[in-house]
């Protein structure tokens, strides 16, 4: 065992030689690697540094390539815009020199403009004045021949009239809603005309003055203002609204309804007819005269199934209610209503508040052609009684000490009686006008009467029947013979068929001559009425061929200075 320990000792000594000579070689081992790991970091660093360097030269070469190439894009692009700089430059001043030419030639033109602004300034007024000068012509003409005066107004197209009221194809419908009434200036109605196969027709009709749909109710009354001057200066005045039914005459002569009533709105003022605008117009007038110098009587009556009934007459109780009443001729060949009342009013709403009264008395009924159609004729009077003192009408006013006198003398005789009448119906007959007319006053009386005729119906197309069929029947027969009467006067027959109706007979003084008559004619523009339109056209010409002479002026009385 010892000599096996020794042995082993002895293995173990050279066993720890051979590990430090190992281990020896082991250290050597590793400082070469790290040797060559060194050498090969560097031997890489050196590749590195050569490829960054032949980058940096292949980009170095690459940007002085492009630096070369963009400098020569430059040199071109700023020859370019040099050249298109220029090019800008001259297209400027020409633009500028076309500019300045057209700036002349503008100045050029507005001069011309402006002269040619002048010469149709002139032209135009040179034209009013005589359009101006052959109105006043045309208007002495008539007054001379006592022609009557129609004017013609034409109402829009309104919802109802495609409604045809009965059972019509759809292309019949259609045509219904066509427009065929045209203004074609302001004195001339332009109507097409057709019939299924044959081509159409244009005819046309001339008036006084024609009015379009457009045109205001302020445009219609500017052209009756200038008649109420004459009803003071001692003139008859007659303004008449004819036409069939839906055509639009009792909106030009009233104004509208309204709803569910038949009294017209006040409410409105632009709205208003020519009723309420005339009444306000004569009061006004009235008013720059001196106080006392006129009185003012009002009644309304309707003529319906050819009977005349007072739409202003009062029960005992003082309600109002229709009564019958009838025309006669006096001895003088004139036409009068005994026991009419008449009722004094003192301004404008007065007698708006009257013609209220007796419109809710008017007779309506409803047809196909119109919901509130009219059945009877309205005739609203206002009867303007003059009291004239003195030597001279003419000089009278100037004097203001007469005026005075005549106030005080005036203002103790009517007023008294003009109260006394507004509690009672008074008649012609009681009118204060005629009551203790002393020597030295005398009274004239001048009428403006405001006719709002019942329109003329078609049976085929109204629809009515019955009671209302009967009504129609003396609604046609009475414009039939306000046609005749006209027809005879135009004619200059012997005789004149006044009394064949009571409508007639009524107007007898306003359309035989004793005043200045104005017919208002409203046209429904529609194909669906045209057969009516062309029949109110029709009378309208035939109405403007009548010569009556010339108006009768209500002489004033002239005292002497004798008596």
């Amino acid at each position: 065992k010892e000599e096996r320990i020794v042995v082993l000792e002895t293995e173990n000594a050279a066993l720890h030689l051979k590990l430090a000579e190992y281990q020896g070689l082991a250290g050597r081992s590793t400082k070469e690697v790290l040797q060559l790991y060194a050498a090969h970091g560097q031997q890489m660093k050196l590749q590195r540094s050569s490829v960054v360097t032949q980058l940096h030269g292949a980009i170095k070469k690459r940007l002085k390539q492009d630096l070369k190439s963009l400098h020569s894009v430059a040199l071109e692009l700023s020859k370019d815009f040099q050249r298109q700089s220029k090019t800008c430059l001259y297209r400027v001043l020409a633009a500028v020199q076309g500019i300045q030419l057209q700036n002349e030639a503008m100045r050029m033109f507005q001069i011309k403009a402006f002269d040619l602004e002048q010469s149709l300034q002139e032209v135009t007024e040179r034209y009013e004045k005589e359009k101006q000068k052959r109105k006043a012509l045309h208007n002495s003409l008539v007054e001379l021949r006592g022609n009557i005066r129609v004017h013609c107004r034409i109402r829009p197209l309104l919802p109802f009239d495609a409604a045809a009221g009965h059972a019509v194809s759809q292309d019949r419908q259609r045509n219904f809603s066509e427009k065929v009434a045209y203004a074609a200036d302001d004195e001339t109605v332009l109507v097409k005309c057709s019939r299924p196969g044959h081509a159409s027709v244009n005819k046309t009709f001339q008036f006084e003055r024609v009015y379009n749909d457009l045109e205001s109710q302020d445009a219609v009354f500017a052209d009756v203002a200038p008649l109420l001057t004459s009803l003071l200066d001692g003139y008859n005045v007659c303004i008449m609204a004819y036409g069939q039914t839906g055509s639009g005459k009792t909106y030009t002569m009233l104004g509208p309804q309204l709803e569910g009533n038949l009294a017209f709105s006040t409410e409105e003022e632009s709205e208003l007819g020519i009723i309420p605008r005339a009444t306000e117009e004569v009061f006004r007038l009235i008013s720059e005269k001196p106080p006392g110098s006129y009185w003012v009587e009002v009644s309304v009556v309707e003529v319906y199934n050819n009977e005349i009934f007072d739409l202003l007459a009062k029960d005992s109780y003082g309600k109002v209610f229709g009564v019958k009443r009838d025309v006669v001729t006096t001895r003088e060949g004139k036409s009068d209503v005994p026991l009419l009342t008449h009722e004094p009013v003192e301004n404008a709403s007065e007698f708006l508040h009257l013609v209220n009264k007796g419109l809710q008395l008017r007779v309506t009924h409803p047809t196909l052609v119109h919901a509130h159609s009219s059945r009877s004729h309205l005739v609203v009077t206002l009867t303007i009684t003059t009291v004239v003192f003195g030597d001279n009408f003419g000089t009278l006013w100037e004097d203001e000490q007469t005026s005075q006198r005549l106030n005080k003398e005036a203002s103790g005789t009517f007023p008294q009686k003009m109260r006394d009448n507004k509690s009672t119906s008074s008649s012609r007959a009681s009118s204060p006008v005629q009551l203790e007319a002393t020597e030295k006053m005398k009274q004239v009386k001048t009428r403006l009467q405001l006719v709002d005729l019942a329109g003329s119906e078609c049976v085929g197309m109204s629809g009515v029947t019955g009671a209302a069929l009967r009504e129609t029947s003396f609604i046609n027969r009475s414009l039939s013979a306000l046609a005749d009467v006209l027809g005879a006067i135009a004619e200059q027959r012997a005789h004149v068929p006044y009394r064949n109706s009571k409508l007639t007979h009524l107007l007898q003084d306003s359309v035989g001559g004793d005043a200045k008559l104005l017919v208002m004619l409203c046209i429904a523009p529609g194909q669906k009425y045209l057969t009516e339109s062309m029949q109110s056209l029709g009378f309208g010409t035939r109405a403007r061929q009548v010569q009556r002479g010339q108006v009768k002026k209500k002489n004033f009385p002239v005292l002497s200075k004798a008596k």
